[in-house]
């Protein structure tokens, strides 16, 4: 279906179910929570997408999605670094956030890229994943990221409710 395998049917879903789990944390609680179920399902299916997508050579052997992976993967464990430690000093609680917030940019690449090079079936919107166009809207997507991780620091600064979500679960 779509050209993809049944290990990129099953990366699919499961980003599928980390995205969902991040745009309803990110709708809930203006970020990824880590101590909230909604954060627990957004981490770990990020990590079972990276770790699934290693295995799809789709495009040849080792490329830029595999890249991704591994700097995905680097993100997310500077996030849980400062959020469980205080390495970071006072900047823990922005370097949590924020990276957990670039982790979701990081599954807006390939989810653009790979829905808009297959779909509608026959007629994709984008011819590959060098389209001009389609460079444009990752543009567009991380001008989106900036935006929001300003105000997720400007939040953070002005003591907001995102620091009362951390520790909890729900």
């Amino acid at each position: 279906m779509f050209g993809l395998t049944t290990l990129g049917a099953i990366h699919t879903a499961i980003s599928l179910v980390a995205v969902a789990a991040g745009l309803i944390a990110f709708i809930r609680f203006k970020e990824i929570p880590p101590g909230q179920t909604l954060g627990k399902v957004y981490i770990w299916a990020t990590v079972l997408t990276c770790l699934t997508g290693f295995g799809i050579f789709q495009h040849g052997g080792f490329g830029k999605p595999h890249v991704l992976g591994i700097v995905t993967l680097a993100v997310l464990a500077l996030a849980a670094v400062a959020g469980r430690t205080a390495l970071l000093g006072r900047a823990s609680k922005y370097v949590e956030t924020v990276s957990y917030s670039l982790t979701f940019f990081f599954h807006m690449i390939p989810g653009v890229t790979e829905t808009f090079t297959r779909l509608p079936a026959g007629a994709p919107v984008f011819a590959s994943p060098e389209d001009p166009a389609l460079q444009k809207v990752v543009g567009v997507l991380f001008v989106v990221f900036l935006m929001g991780a300003a105000l997720q620091v400007r939040r953070l600064r002005a003591g907001g409710a995102g620091a009362s979500v951390r520790g909890t679960a729900a």
